[in-house]
């Protein structure tokens, strides 16, 4: 009978937990807690990782891991199980996990790379708060309740007021000007997508969302492009939801993928500036897709295809 356990650091340890009828204490995250979990899904940040991932690798235990410490490992398989499954099948121990940002973008530019050739994207977010956590939905809430009331506006977790604003910085820049986000999605879609000549361009916004991303794309392709024929290939996709009739004001929004499964893609249309282009628009969860839902699928097809070693007994 497989079982459930949850870890954090020594500070939380002890708190319980209630799910699906159930109560679950919290263990302390440490190293020597592996050894009898076949599976463990890290969400602690990149120095979590770091520091027992090793460890979990060595008691056999499979590693998925949402931080981004291991995207760019070349021993490590970075999966969106619609996209590149093969990684599930060639992996040393470790599974990571994809940026939000790039897992909602490939999920509307996998399927018309499959049908036209991706030859290079540029791509605008529009990135929810809840993507730097509970914080920053605390902060943008608290401002508006302020604003409501002509009081000052509490500023704490982003450099700029975040309420009735955009703020066009996501992560920290580097030397080219660009975010660490915006350099993510480049290499994490290389990477996925099997394309390391992929030329990509991108501007990472945080907007007064609380929750879902949504991104601007403009593609160019190497095969001749038509509107009938994109909208075919992503209804076609597993991992999209065609939304797309604008004459009827119908089109994807943050609100209407806010926990989907599946990403919305509309606004397809002929790009004006490139040759063979589209510009689309793609609204995911990022806390769905762009995260934990992203690395139970990639589980979950694990299982199904018999990849995963069950170690531990039963409970």
């Amino acid at each position: 009978m497989a079982t459930l356990r949850l870890f954090a650091s020594a500070r939380s340890a002890g708190k319980t937990i209630e799910w699906a009828g159930k109560t679950y204490t919290v263990e302390e995250a440490k190293p020597g807690v592996f050894a009898d979990v076949d599976v463990a899904f890290f969400a602690a940040g990149g120095s979590v990782t770091r520091a027992l991932a090793p460890d979990a690798v060595k008691a056999g235990c499979l590693v998925i891991d949402k931080s981004s410490h291991y995207r760019m490992d070349p021993d490590v398989p970075l999966v969106i199980p619609e996209i590149n499954p093969e990684g599930l099948r060639n992996h040393k121990g470790i599974i990571a996990n994809p940026n939000c940002s790039t897992a909602v973008t490939l999920m509307a530019l996998w399927p018309l790379h499959l049908a036209f050739g991706l030859k290079r994207y540029f791509a605008s977010t529009y990135q929810s708060v809840s993507g730097t956590g509970a914080e920053a939905v605390q902060e943008l809430e608290a401002q508006v309740q302020a604003y409501v009331k002509g009081g000052a506006l509490p500023r704490k977790v982003y450099p700029h007021q975040i309420a009735f604003n955009v703020i066009p910085q996501v992560d920290s820049f580097g030397p080219n000007g660009y975010t660490g986000e915006e350099t993510k999605m480049m290499l994490e879609s290389r990477k996925i997508m099997g394309l390391p000549n992929l030329r990509v361009s991108t501007t990472t916004v945080r907007v007064p969302v609380v929750r879902a991303h949504s991104v601007s794309v403009n593609a160019e392709f190497e095969r001749p492009v038509s509107v009938e024929a994109a909208r075919a290939a992503i209804a076609a996709f597993a991992g999209a939801e065609l939304v797309d009739d604008p004459a009827n004001k119908v089109y994807p929004t943050p609100l209407d993928f806010s926990k989907k499964v599946k990403c919305g893609v509309g606004r397809i249309r002929i790009d004006t500036a490139l040759d063979n282009g589209l510009a689309l628009w793609v609204s995911g969860d990022n806390l769905w897709k762009g995260a934990a839902l992203n690395a139970i699928q990639n589980a979950e097809l694990m299982a199904r295809e018999g990849l995963l070693k069950r170690k531990a007994g039963p409970a």
